[in-house]
């Protein structure tokens, strides 16, 4: 009997172990097996904004760390209309220095150089330094976020609101993939000149060198941006473009269970998008709506392959720069007729839409332009021309007031 309770007590560690891997091997199946409530995706083709794919992209989702892609958004507004420069300084509150990780570590009283924080949000996605940016450029987060929201909307990003510059938790900050694709997607189109910055996996501060959690850029070929995020509301979500063989799609993917599996299946959109891309050109497949849900002007086949004006920039920027700062999009002019513009297209009729709506409500019928940069993709930008410096900012502003996106250019530009 001794014996025969000695042999069980070495076989009970056995039998416990053999329990619990079966246990867990049958949690692991129903866990793969169970759908992904926080999963949503879409990938879009940048030349006309085809939807290639669509899963979820109108569901509610937390946008986490995606959130400070409208953060850089504005930052980029107030670079380009002068209200602040790459050098300029903004001043670290205590408000902003008790953040939760991830951050930098900044301490009260202390700057931080604008260009030092795009390259943290982009790079680290530091949310002590998003707090930053929002209180120099509002004056609170609380106020900053009101303005993102004002953006969102007037981007067309319809289901998104915005409560803080970070992407930390707030029950209130919602948005789609279909916005966050919108947002990516108006970034290039309208700051190009900044987008090398997307493509950074490293940055340098105070003479320590920091390593960003973008894998994609190192693991997919053509990756050039933008964004990753993560919260534990919303699993690991990510914004992703790259280009290939001269063409550029956009993806995002929301909820993704680790970084690892998010990373695998957004090699899977991407591969998935460039081959229906390239089916799109020879006729066999195409592409119904764009981004907006509104139809396509034009079979999507008949756009030919061209160069991408983005990857362009990039390497005009490095070649002249070393890749130290990005070419602005453009110079300032200081005289002549001035104008105001309210968006880029990459349809003509879009964009004469945009310029009579805003001069309508501005009563200045008459004044509207629609001007286009042709070579590598054909770029419609809608402007109310013919203006006096002082009445194109008064204009901006009002527009602003309502919600209008816009920008007082010189002539020319």
């Amino acid at each position: 009997m001794t014996s025969l309770h000695s042999q069980c007590a070495r076989l009970l560690p056995a039998l416990i172990l053999l329990v619990v891997f079966a246990i867990a091997l049958c949690t692991l199946s129903v866990a793969e097996a169970a759908p992904n409530p926080r999963y949503a995706s879409i990938v879009i083709d940048t030349e006309n904004g085809a939807v290639l794919h669509a899963d979820n992209a109108d569901a509610p989702r937390y946008p986490a760390s995606l959130t400070k892609m409208m953060t850089l958004y504005l930052l980029f507004e107030a670079i380009e209309d002068d209200t602040l420069s790459l050098e300029s300084r903004l001043p670290v509150s205590q408000y902003a220095a008790a953040k939760p990780p991830s951050k930098m570590g900044v301490t009260p009283g202390e700057t931080v150089k604008v260009e030092d924080a795009i390259n943290i949000l982009i790079v680290k996605s530091a949310n002590d330094v998003a707090a930053v940016v929002a209180e120099g450029l509002a004056g609170s987060e609380s106020v900053f976020a009101g303005q993102m929201t004002d953006k969102a909307r007037a981007l067309g990003m319809m289901d998104t609101t915005f409560r803080n510059a970070s992407g930390l938790p707030d029950a209130g900050q919602v948005t789609t993939a279909r916005d966050m694709a919108i947002l990516a997607l108006r970034l290039m189109q309208d700051f190009p000149g900044y987008y090398p910055y997307f493509g950074k996996t490293q940055f340098t501060w105070q003479g320590k060198r920091y390593q960003g959690h973008n894998r994609l850029l190192d693991s997919y070929a053509g990756a050039d941006g933008l964004k990753t995020g993560y919260i534990r509301a919303s699993g690991f979500n990510v914004a992703t473009s790259a280009v290939h063989d001269g063409r550029r799609i956009l993806s995002v993917v929301m909820g993704g269970f680790t970084a690892q599996s998010r990373d695998a299946h957004m090699r899977e959109l991407l591969d998935s998008g460039f081959a229906r891309v390239a089916s799109l050109a020879q006729g066999d497949w195409v592409a119904q709506a764009d981004i907006y849900g509104e139809r396509l002007q034009s079979p999507a086949s008949s756009v030919p392959t061209r160069d991408d004006p983005i990857r362009e920039l990039i390497a005009q920027a490095q070649s002249e720069q070393g890749d130290a700062r990005p070419t602005p999009t453009a110079e300032r002019s200081t005289g002549g007729a001035w104008a105001v513009q309210v968006g880029a297209f990459s349809d003509r009729m879009r964009a004469r839409h945009q310029a009579d709506q805003a001069a309508d409500f501005l009563d200045l019928g008459g004044r509207v332009a629609v001007s286009s940069t042709q070579g590598a993709r054909s770029i419609f930008r809608a402007q109310l021309v013919d203006l006096e410096e002082s009445q194109a900012r008064r204009s901006c502003q009002q527009l602003a007031r309502e919600g209008i996106d816009c920008v007082v250019v010189a002539s020319g530009r």
